[in-house]
């Protein structure tokens, strides 16, 4: 495994603070904040340690507060119910003692059933596209030395955008935007790290979406943004190593809120995951 990508299963995988609570640490990207995907991440693992036999099919989560990157989150997990094909558990996030994030986790066995998807969009082999570090790499002359190092930092989710939009020079486009995302280098064979480490993942680049329409960026002055919500369903199982589609689109924006939505689809065309959020779209 990839040192930068140890770092992050390692972040992910959290430390007991005694029964059914949990700790982990925060990661600095060079965000005001710590990133929403990392909070989503281990709280579904928190979630996770307290369930057997059963992996998660839905989340749905609120963002109450900024978390702060230089401080630990606790994670408390309540036993909402265990029955004989689903399990609930609610997950609150805690920095010095104020809520940070709430959430809801349903965990479900595995069983046979009706199939049927809606079919893959089109999008470029990833393998003909730049990933955003290289992106950034370009940039890199005509931004801040703090941006620039964000911008270029190695990192362990690779993401390769179709079509990527310059955050200097944003231009107005309809609300879709697509992308390539894997994990780099091999991972183990645990499905509840793989569903975490999508969840992190889901977060990145997804409020965007919402900006396109008005041709703007997160770079904009006077622009505030942030994550409000978030809610993911696992439909498929599949592999973070393995490339993975990540197709958004936002139907709608209004009163300073914009509304995302997500599929996830591998390689073969089966959609493994989707994924909503409404964000603060604040023009001040």
């Amino acid at each position: 495994m990839l040192d930068v990508t140890k770092k992050l299963v390692e972040l992910l995988y959290l430390s007991p603070n005694g029964d059914d609570h949990y700790r982990g640490d925060s990661q600095d990207l060079g965000f005001p904040h710590v990133f929403g995907g990392q909070v989503l991440g281990q709280a579904l693992m928190a979630a996770s340690h307290t369930v057997e036999d059963r992996l998660c099919h839905s989340l749905h989560a609120y963002f109450l507060r900024p978390g702060n990157q230089h401080m630990p989150i606790d994670y408390e997990v309540q036993r909402v119910r265990d029955g004989r094909s689903f399990s609930v558990r609610r997950v609150i996030a805690r920095q010095d003692g104020k809520e940070i994030l709430t959430g809801s986790m349903s965990f479900h066995v595995t069983e046979e059933g009706f199939e049927h998807q809606a079919e893959m969009p089109d999008a470029p082999d990833p393998e003909t596209l730049r990933s955003e570090q290289e992106w950034g790499k370009l940039m890199a002359s005509q931004v801040s030395e703090k941006l620039r190092a964000i911008m270029t930092r190695d990192r362990p989710i690779e993401i390769r955008p179709v079509n990527p939009m310059n955050p200097l020079q944003p231009e107005k486009r309809p609300p879709h935007k697509q992308s390539w995302i894997r994990a780099l280098g091999p991972l183990p064979d645990d499905p509840v790290l793989h569903r975490c480490l999508l969840t992190y993942a889901s977060d990145f680049s997804f409020l965007g979406t919402s900006l396109n329409p008005h041709g703007v960026s997160f770079m904009n002055k006077g622009l505030q943004i942030a994550s409000l919500d978030h809610a993911i369903w696992f439909h498929r199982d599949f592999r973070m190593e393995d490339w993975l589609l990540y197709d958004k689109d936002s139907p709608s924006a209004t009163s300073g809120r914009g509304f995302n939505r997500g599929n996830f689809f591998d390689q073969a065309g089966a959609l493994v995951a989707s994924t909503t959020q409404e964000a603060l779209i604040r023009q001040r």
